[in-house]
């Protein structure tokens, strides 16, 4: 109940479709993290032991104690949510599922700021409602018109910049469903600054996917529109997924079979022109690798703004 009326309140409140010019919005850079519920702690491990390939014996950390953000329902669970470093500056995180497991396994997506307290005095000039953690002054939280958690963390300074573009592979962008275009373009757009990287759809002149990179850096979320409200646990899991960026999509899949990888899609190009593979965890929740760069013209509109991938 207090997660609804808090997104009510936000959705009434924030979205008028102007900005306060007067405040200076600070600068987004890229994902930080994203957070998935998990109904199958043990066997999304392996899952990710063969996506994430991490050197040596899996230590992947695991959260002694609710952080700054942690949902509220993982704090009643026994089993700590587990870290799995992405990038120097990315991270995904995985935490039990509450029972009955929500239809919605995406939990929250996290962007990079340069100064959270710039960020919290440009929302509160635009008329946004945030949450701020007692446990963190480096965070705050919102919740869009459609009730997804987004969540906002300054990196330390040494981390600053564009986010994720000093690895081979890093979490290039996140998709959600989307069923009202609008409302959300009124917050990631109007008031965030974000711009439509690309966008399509499986017929011309139809819209399937459309991809809102962030304004200071090369990451992106995708809106997943035309998805049925009944839509089953399966489509749900390819819907709200994310994207993982790699210099070589056809290396990456050799890899993963080397790694012990049992999937039977294979690559293929998308209507965006990239190559991409992909790969489904125990909750069928969809991991897409993507290549960084096009290889061919992409269906339906140009792309407007530069492309995500390691150092040149």
């Amino acid at each position: 109940m207090k997660r609804l009326v808090f997104t009510l309140v936000a959705f009434l409140l924030c979205f008028s479709g102007k900005t306060n010019s007067k405040i200076e919005r600070p600068r987004i850079s890229g994902i930080s993290g994203v957070r998935f519920y998990s109904t199958n702690i043990t066997g999304a491990r392996v899952f990710y032991a063969q996506v994430m390939r991490p050197s040596g014996i899996c230590l992947w950390c695991e959260e002694p104690s609710s952080p700054a953000g942690v949902c509220l329902e993982c704090e009643k669970q026994s089993i700590p949510p587990v870290i799995i470093p992405v990038s120097p500056t990315q991270r995904l995180t995985l935490s039990a599922a509450p029972e009955p497991a929500p239809s919605n396994l995406l939990y929250e997506i996290v962007f990079a700021t340069d100064d959270i307290k710039a960020m919290k005095r440009y929302l509160t000039a635009n008329k946004v409602q945030f949450e701020s953690a007692k446990s963190s002054t480096t965070t705050c939280t919102v919740i869009d018109p459609e009730g997804h958690r987004i969540s906002f963390t300054e990196l330390p300074k040494t981390s600053q910049g564009s986010v994720a573009e000093t690895s081979s592979r890093h979490l290039i962008h996140a998709g959600f469903v989307v069923h009202d275009r609008a409302a959300e373009d009124k917050f990631y757009k109007d008031i965030l600054g974000f711009h439509v990287y690309w966008h399509g759809g499986m017929k011309e002149g139809e819209d399937n996917w459309v991809d809102m990179q962030v304004p200071d850096g090369t990451d992106w979320i995708e809106y997943m529109l035309r998805v049925a409200p009944d839509a089953s646990h399966k489509t749900l899991g390819v819907m709200n997924h994310i994207a993982l960026g790699v210099p070589d999509i056809h290396a990456a899949q050799q890899q993963l079979i080397k790694n012990g990888w049992k999937g039977t899609e294979e690559p293929k190009i998308g209507r965006d022109g990239k190559w991409q593979l992909n790969l489904y965890d125990p909750d069928e929740t969809r991991v897409e690798l993507m290549e960084f760069k096009p290889t061919k013209e992409p269906c339906c509109s140009a792309y407007t703004g530069p492309h995500p991938g390691p150092p040149q």
